[in-house]
């Protein structure tokens, strides 16, 4: 077994034709004592979710694991498909499962069997691994120590030998693979780790005493607490604990909505800290950030990358970001490349910037550098002008053959923004002055934050970031913004964005009247280029006038500004509603007001579950499905104290429906109850 993987997704059993068969395994043997013996390693016990290669070395794990708790193995039952004789499911149980029949008792022998319930049940399921997906851990029984393998073959069961070698080499990976010792996660000094993190070739996570068992039982208590958690654990050959991943309900409810741009988050992995923590996150409607799934890697490596990316799309229903956005990284950027190739991969600005102090710090004239790349980066609005001002800061400050400086030009066409006008950023593009992607975690977690202590401060963080997105929504949808002037697009957006997009919006059409000329440059056909004039603040506070190109094509009711404002923030900017009121357009166009930016977005909005009809056997879809419904009522149920009463009342009353008719028709309830909570708000206008 190359690799183990332990995963939460839960799939049930899928319709087929089956045949049911008693069989008796491998059986081992072992010496009865009162208890358990005291230097016993600690194992992670069975658990749902669970996945292994093969059925063989799913067995041979339960076998192990069997061996150390001091209780012997037997196959209850198996299933095969009809046609191949393919095996597809079993259950393994304790020896001691069940009664004999009263003809097959030897009187001889004593009798061994007590109805005990201890077994696991599992399932080949669609990624061809073989999952777990019943668990019972309790014996009515005493358990013994000494263990001892013997072969038994069953009159009904087909075992291809293998040589003692092979055998053993396969049960210490699968024994070591969920083994937990006391030294961590494999080390012998409780105190100490013995694999750094950051290795040229690293290959399993640095973790220190009782780190694997703190996360393994987190993820098991959130996967209990709400089905829709998703975890994925990435073991090594030797069995040792390599990559983890996982997000939470919200959290996959939010990657429907917001995952079209993602920033992914690695500050904490490259900069060394005490934990190799990476997120993957978005912008919700109210330009704040939103976790869209988590992950602890063994090093900064393409493979890391590739599996974390995998994990992550999963339960993603294999939906693909719009854009990425990452640091600096070639491990990084191979990954990206293989696992989203339709993406725009692009540099972090914020994070370039942030490190000019610590790359160019040393360097001579190094303020006159920094203020030269700053012109050029954020000013330049056409390549010739950032190609011309980089040039200049080259050969006057004489720093050609400086390396990070020539990488930066190397890979300019990802990060300089004159070069990203044609991508969208929902706002995470840092194309001014200023601009900060902060780390999702910031506040919470710094350089010396021990695992146990962030695993805490996950939860905080999250329960503050939702309480922020709820205070926004009520404050979006209670209260009409304070309009400032007289323009037609103000109040027309005053009552379509949320509270903070439009103070943003705002601003642009305040700014409006700092734009003091607009004139025709080139008309072509239907398409006209304006000059749009603007006094802007340039260097030493003083007044510059700035000359901005917008293209406007009335018949397709297009409007594009050289800035790029649409693009980068997702809204129209200053230079572009001049043209369209210059031209006597009252309302901006229908394409220019995005749907992730309205107040109510997500009651408008419901996400794509991957096909256009409903899967009759994928009940893991219809979870999806009905939770981001019922997660819709929720967040409409708490606007206020009328809509929480109407909400609470239609769950009740879905719930009745779903007692007395079949399950397809829990959806068509929870999308009764979003109507009648979305009456009340009606009602109170």
């Amino acid at each position: 077994m190359e690799e183990a993987s332990l995963s939460s997704e839960q799939v049930p059993d899928s319709e087929c034709n089956e045949i049911q068969k008693e069989e008796d395994g491998v059986m081992t043997e072992l010496d009865y004592q009162n208890g358990l013996s005291e230097g016993r390693k600690e194992f992670v016990a069975p658990a749902v979710g669970m996945e292994f290669e093969s059925y063989d070395d799913a067995y041979n794990y339960y076998n192990c694991y069997a061996k150390e708790a001091g209780f012997r193995v037997r196959v209850k039952n198996s299933w095969f498909k009809r046609n191949s004789r393919e095996k597809y499911g079993a259950v393994l149980c304790c020896s001691s499962q069940g009664f004999k029949r009263i003809k097959d008792v030897n009187r001889l022998r004593k009798e061994t069997r007590t109805g005990c319930p201890a077994m696991i049940r599992m399932r080949l399921v669609d990624s061809k691994r073989w999952r777990i997906l019943e668990v019972t851990l309790e014996h009515n029984h005493l358990l013994g120590t000494k263990v001892k393998s013997i072969k038994k073959m069953g009159s009904g069961t087909k075992r291809k030998s293998e040589s003692n070698s092979d055998a053993e080499v396969q049960t210490v990976k699968l024994y070591r693979a969920l083994v937990i010792d006391a030294g961590g996660n494999g080390g012998s000094n409780s105190n100490a780790r013995e694999v750094g993190n950051f290795t040229d070739h690293p290959n399993q996570l640095s973790l220190k005493k009782g780190d694997t068992q703190a996360i393994y039982n987190y993820l098991c208590r959130m996967q209990l607490a709400n089905p829709n958690f998703f975890y994925l654990m990435d073991l090594n050959n030797e069995g040792r604990l390599r990559n983890v991943f996982w997000v939470d309900a919200r959290s996959r409810a939010a990657c429907c909505y917001f995952s079209d741009v993602i920033y992914f988050d690695n500050t904490y992995l490259s900069n060394k800290y005490e934990i190799p923590l990476v997120a993957l996150v978005g912008i919700n409607h109210h330009g704040q950030s939103v976790l869209l799934g988590c992950g602890l890697l063994a090093g900064e490596t393409t493979e890391s990358y590739i599996w974390l990316f995998k994990a992550w799309l999963t339960c993603m229903s294999g939906r693909r970001p719009q854009t990425v956005i990452t640091d600096r990284c070639k491990a990084l950027q191979s990954a990206i490349a293989e696992m989203f190739p339709r993406s725009l991969h692009r540099f972090g600005l914020s994070h370039i910037m942030k490190r000019v102090p610590e790359k160019l710090g040393g360097l001579r004239n190094y303020d006159a550098i920094r203020k030269a790349m700053i012109k050029a980066v954020y000013e330049a609005l056409k390549v010739i002008e950032f190609e011309t001002a980089w040039v200049f800061m080259v050969q006057r400050f004489g720093v050609g053959d400086h390396e990070w400086l020539r990488s930066l030009y190397e890979d300019r066409v990802r990060w300089a923004p004159v070069y990203l006008k044609d991508t969208f950023f929902a706002g995470m593009s840092a194309a001014r002055p200023g601009d900060i992607l902060n780390p999702f975690f910031d506040r919470y977690v710094h350089k010396q934050t021990p695992l146990k202590e962030f695993l805490d401060k996950y939860e905080l963080a999250l329960h503050k970031k939702h309480k922020e997105e709820v205070l926004a929504d009520i404050e979006s949808r209670s209260s009409s913004p304070l309009l400032k002037t007289r323009c037609s697009f103000e109040l027309q957006l005053s009552k379509v964005y949320t509270r903070e997009i439009f103070k943003k919006f705002q601003y642009e059409v305040e700014e409006m009247y700092s734009c003091f000329s607009t004139t025709q440059l080139h008309i072509d056909g239907p398409i006209v280029i304006f000059l749009v004039k603007e006094r802007v603040l340039g260097e030493g506070n003083r007044r510059e006038i700035r000359d901005y190109e917008v293209l406007y094509n009335r018949t397709a009711g297009e409007v594009r500004c050289i800035c790029s404002c649409f693009n980068f923030y997702g809204y129209l900017c200053r230079h572009a509603l001049c043209v369209l009121n210059f031209n006597g357009v009252e309302e901006v166009p229908p394409k220019y007001i995005l749907s992730r930016w309205k107040k109510d977005y997500k009651r408008l909005y419901i996400p794509d579950v991957g096909s256009g009809s409903v899967d009759a056997t994928d009940r893991v879809q219809w979870f999806n499905q009905l939770y981001r419904s019922a997660l819709q009522v929720v967040e409409e149920g708490v606007i206020s104290l009328d809509h929480y009463n109407v909400a609470l009342q239609a769950f009740e009353e879905s719930l009745n429906r779903v007692h007395d008719v079949d399950g397809r028709q829990a959806l068509p309830a929870f999308e009764e109850s979003l109507n009648r909570v979305h009456d009340v708000e009606s009602r109170q206008e």
